[in-house]
């Protein structure tokens, strides 16, 4: 039987406070503590408690977040707190006053206030929270009320499993006097340390690196063997040592460890989300049932801990959690980490390079196909997020004036890696991220980045490195601050592989997306600029009446009356929109997707040039 999990041994880290603060535990006496208890988790409740010690004089403000780390929209964590009350060191009731959505105002205490408050909780995801009797999944910011003004102060915090077979997996030291009491050194790590409270499986390893031992652990919440666990812990360990080999070794773990906290529920959301030692990643299937196809996310989060963790754009450094935090900067935290994640699974063998350039094809076709950049470019697309990660809005929005952020950077990190390696032996962008990694991401004080960038930062790396600032602005200009893309076929062409067009006979009218709604078929997406359907004034919502004189009702209808078509042949569509019955001509364009093979497989072998150049980027030849 496993033991309730804690932080791990603490190394004695030169120069950086972190075994001092250890060895005098400053969760012990801190000024700051919560109680957090799951009586009610068969209706999705917890009861939390939180003290604040040693005012000021006057009112104190509470407050829930509105944002969290790692997302870039607004989310209303408010909303699900209630039976709100407050008492001072005695017990004795205090008056509680609220004048916003999303704090409580205690007005008059004598230097401590104790708050009680219920929260709801059943979304298990990076996000929210989700309390039932299989487990606590919780995030911090949609979990913790905080008093404003005292984020400095150090964090006590004890938990009260439900059941005796409950464990905690969290990023959060150990305190002393209780192995579900744990510390944090400010409000912003506690907000960045998600908690898992369930039976899970965990296993760990030891990592030596520059004189230090680390821990890395793995506690996965599911309904797995401990074979299927010990399948995918080994998994993860070959992928996690090629992301070391990528950055020179590990970032600083502040308290010695790095824990990867897996929720493989069926009532989970899927969903990955990075903190600084630490992750949460979900999914509703679990390793056997998903093909152990969770070590995508667990490979992208993990490139997290050192690019936008550390590696950290300024917009995001210090978090405020009363708004949404902008930066231009996601095409490179979440774009470039989108670009490593296939592909250190790749190098670590756990992924073939067919299916690696399958993924990767699909990646730049989408991209490269996307109507979405004529309206914006990487840093454009970046100060969109929060309109669109995991944002709520009743109002429809245009689908074909967004193209995401993380494919969007992807395929950019992907034209820098091939363009680097083409024009300047010995570099690549394996370079440029160690490069930007001693630069901006290396820490001098504790919890904290060492210099979070900006765009011109990144653009000023890439000169340093390259030692040819007009490449740098160049490409900044063009594929960053602009939305032009290179040609990739040249810049694949020295690896051996062919871009081309997937199914060039295939007829495609600009959109894909059809459902059934009430018996009749209809448009679920906005056709894109300058193709048949868009031209023809067909839009999404439309009724799909026939396509070349057969009827339609159910997306098999439309995809076999579309096979019938002829790409360059006129086809006629009858459809209905809101003014009433339409009978137009399309003529169908090519199929636009492309895809990425191995010239080999085209018949043309490697050169040794070629052989070269592939293994040196993809870790392997074949």
């Amino acid at each position: 039987m496993m033991q309730r999990i804690v932080a791990g041994a603490v190394m004695a880290f030169a120069g950086t406070g972190i075994a001092e603060a250890q060895a005098r535990d400053p969760g012990r006496d801190a000024d700051v503590s919560y109680d957090v208890r799951f009586d009610n988790a068969v209706h999705h409740e917890a009861q939390i408690a939180v003290t604040y010690r040693d005012l000021k004089p006057g009112p104190v403000e509470f407050r829930m977040a509105r944002s969290s780390p790692g997302r870039y929209a607004l989310h209303e964590f408010a909303k699900n707190v209630y039976s709100v009350t407050a008492t001072d060191a005695a017990g004795q009731p205090l008056a509680v006053r609220r004048a916003d959505p999303y704090s409580w105002t205690v007005p008059a205490h004598r230097g401590t206030v104790t708050l009680r408050y219920t929260l709801y909780g059943d979304h298990g995801d990076g996000t929210y929270a989700q309390i039932d009797p299989t487990h606590a999944h919780l995030n911090m910011p949609a979990t913790m009320m905080w008093a404003r003004g005292y984020d400095d102060r150090a964090i006590r915090v004890t938990f009260h499993p439900l059941d005796k077979s409950w464990k905690i997996a969290t990023q959060l030291p150990p305190s002393t006097g209780s192995a579900d009491t744990f510390w944090a050194p400010n409000l912003q790590y506690l907000m960045d340390s998600p908690t898992e409270l369930s039976d899970f499986q965990l296993r760990t390893w030891p990592l030596a690196a520059n004189g230090r031992t680390y821990t890395i652990r793995l506690a996965v919440h599911s309904q797995d063997t401990p074979a299927d666990v010990d399948r995918f812990a080994a998994e993860a360990k070959r992928v996690i040592a090629q992301h070391f080999a990528l950055f020179g070794g590990p970032p600083v773990y502040d308290f010695g460890t790095y824990t990867f906290i897996a929720d493989y529920m069926p009532q989970i959301s899927g969903d990955g989300m990075e903190h600084r030692n630490s992750t949460m990643i979900s999914q509703p299937r679990s390793l056997k049932d998903a093909d152990f196809a969770q070590i995508d996310t667990l490979s992208h989060e993990f490139v997290h801990g050192w690019n936008v963790e550390r590696l950290r754009p300024r917009g995001l450094e210090p978090f405020d959690f009363t708004r949404a935090n902008p930066t231009p900067s996601l095409w490179f935290a979440e774009g470039f980490t989108q670009y490593y994640g296939p592909l250190l699974i790749h190098r670590a063998g756990e992924k073939s390079l067919d299916a690696y350039l399958k993924g990767l094809g699909g990646t730049l076709s989408g991209v490269v196909n996307a109507p979405a950049r004529r309206y914006g470019s990487p840093q454009e697309m970046s100060l969109r997020a929060p309109f669109v990660d995991a944002a709520q809005s009743i109002d429809p929005v245009n689908g074909t004036i967004f193209v995401s952020y993380y494919p969007y950077g992807a395929v950019v990190a992907l034209a820098l890696d091939l363009s680097l390696r083409e024009r300047y032996p010995g570099l690549s962008l394996d370079a440029y991220m160690r490069h930007m990694w001693a630069r901006n991401g290396v820490e001098q004080v504790d919890y904290a980045p060492a210099k979070p960038y900006t765009p011109e930062d990144l653009e000023a790396g890439l000169a340093e490195l390259t030692k040819d600032p007009a490449f740098a602005h160049e490409f900044f200009a063009a594929h960053v601050r602009g939305s032009a893309l290179p040609d990739f076929a040249p810049l694949l062409a020295p690896a051996g592989l062919t871009l081309r067009h997937a199914a060039p006979a295939q007829p495609w009218l600009g959109a894909t997306r059809v459902k059934t709604v009430d018996g009749a078929l209809t448009l679920d997406e906005i056709p894109a600029p300058d193709t048949p359907l868009y031209r023809a004034g067909v839009d999404r919502g439309d009724t799909l009446v026939s396509l070349g004189g057969q009827p339609l009702a159910t997306p098999e209808e439309w995809t076999a009356a579309l096979a019938t078509a002829s790409v360059g042949k006129p086809v006629p569509l009858a459809y209905r929109d809101r003014t009433g019955d339409h009978r137009v001509m399309l003529t169908p364009l090519s199929d636009p997707r492309l895809e990425i093979v191995r010239t080999e497989t085209l018949g043309t072998p490697l050169t040794p040039a070629q052989h070269r150049f592939r293994a040196a980027w993809l870790g392997t030849a074949d």
